[in-house]
């Protein structure tokens, strides 16, 4: 070792003893006997800037919110390193700032307590929030759930639960206990609702199944009839559509059965319908030859004429006979509206000579007549006078009977 050396914090004697200067005492730290004194006071300052490192990246932690109890465990521990510290340098200033990381640490400890305690309310309202939702689901009426999205709804909330469980802050036993069996009894309940519904609705298939089973079994017998089976056949499919759901596989396996027997009956009814419509066919064109010669009759206003020839045209009409299916409306209507012309007219002459209609209005012709002789002297001997006020009055009144007599014809 050379000559001794001194620095504002350290010196180093002729033995190459190291001392650091704290206050105006100088404390021994170390020797560092195969170097220089400036190599020796250089690897205590080296050990003072490590302890400074610790302390700067302390306090950085402190800021960025580290947890309380770490920061509190590595102030306690650089309170010791710091305490006859073997190092060189400002030791004094780095015991004040671990001792006001003591002081953070009160606050990081209040801080972090408030905010523990609102995550762990809020993981409490959570968690009841996952078990309402699971209870809402385990309220809907049965006959009514959608089962499908009913079960992935209790997975999800489940999957959610677990989650939380795992990620979120430990909640108190007695809470997480309440929650839970809460939890449990909504996922029960579904779990049974679901298998008491699906277990009904089993037996409703069942019974739908056996009732449709006999309908098909019905509905093949009829086959052999062919096409008179047709409104027999008609009357079981008005019992199938109130048979039930048997199942939407089943359901279609034996409407195709069913559909199948009514197909042969309308294929044997669509072949005889065929059949007639050929021959039906000139009945056809027969009636519309009639309905050439009775369609000028709509203008005829003789109802005696018209009767008579209606009378012919109607009983020519029934010895014809039928005309296809898609052709009765055409000419029943033709017809029809001759018919209800000749209607018309018998109403309109009952009308007129209803002996009771006819009195009524014979005899208010009669009150006319005698109000217009009346009103004419009137007038005249307005005329004679000149008085243009009594004119004008027997004027409008007499024009007014006119009009009424007129109206009764």
């Amino acid at each position: 070792m050379s000559t001794s050396e001194q620095q504002p914090w350290g010196r180093v004697d002729d033995s190459g003893t190291v001392f650091v200067r704290e206050g105006e005492q100088w404390r021994e730290v170390g020797q560092y006997p195969d170097g220089t004194a400036e190599e020796a006071l250089a690897y205590f300052e080296r050990k003072y800037l490590d302890l400074a490192g610790q302390v700067t990246l302390l306090e950085q932690r402190a800021k960025r919110g580290a947890p309380a109890s770490d920061i509190s465990k590595a102030v306690a521990k650089l309170h010791e390193e710091l305490t006859d510290a073997k190092a060189v340098g400002d030791i004094a200033s780095l015991v004040s700032r671990v001792g006001a990381l003591d002081a953070t640490v009160g606050e990081l400890t209040e801080q972090q307590t408030e905010a523990a305690k609102a995550e762990l309310e809020e993981a409490v309202a959570e968690r009841t929030r996952i078990v309402e939702q699971a209870e809402a689901v385990a309220g809907q009426d049965p006959a009514k759930t959608q089962w499908k999205q009913a079960t992935e709804q209790m997975a999800e909330l489940f999957a959610a639960w677990q989650k939380h469980q795992q990620e979120g802050p430990k909640l108190s036993k007695g809470v997480a206990n309440d929650l839970w069996k809460r939890f449990r009894t909504a996922r029960g309940t579904v779990d049974a609702n679901r298998r008491a519904f699906f277990a009904e609705l089993d037996s409703v298939h069942k019974e739908a199944r056996t009732r449709k089973q006999k309908l098909i079994e019905a509905a093949e017998a009829l086959i052999p009839r062919g096409a008179e089976a047709t409104s027999d056949y008609r009357r079981l499919l008005d019992e199938w559509k109130l048979s039930g759901r048997a199942g939407k596989r089943q359901d279609d396996n034996l409407w195709a059965r069913f559909k199948a027997a009514g197909d042969a009956i309308y294929q044997a009814k669509a072949e005889l319908d065929a059949i007639d419509n050929a021959e039906f066919q000139a009945n056809y064109e027969k009636k519309r030859e009639l309905l050439d010669q009775a369609t000028p009759l709509l203008q005829e206003t003789d109802r005696e004429k018209l009767r008579a020839a209606l009378l012919n045209v109607q009983r020519q009409w029934d010895e014809v006979g039928k005309v296809p299916r898609d052709k009765i409306r055409e000419v029943e209507d033709g017809l029809r509206a001759v018919e209800n012309h000749l209607r018309a007219l018998d109403d309109e002459h009952w009308s007129k000579n209803n002996p009771e209609t006819k009195a009524r209005t014979e005899g208010l012709a009669g009150q006319l007549n005698a109000a217009i002789e009346k009103l004419e002297q009137e007038l005249a001997a307005a005329e004679a006078t000149g008085d243009a006020k009594k004119i004008a009055k027997a004027s409008e009144a007499l024009e007014a009977r006119k009009a009424w007599l007129n109206v009764l014809g």
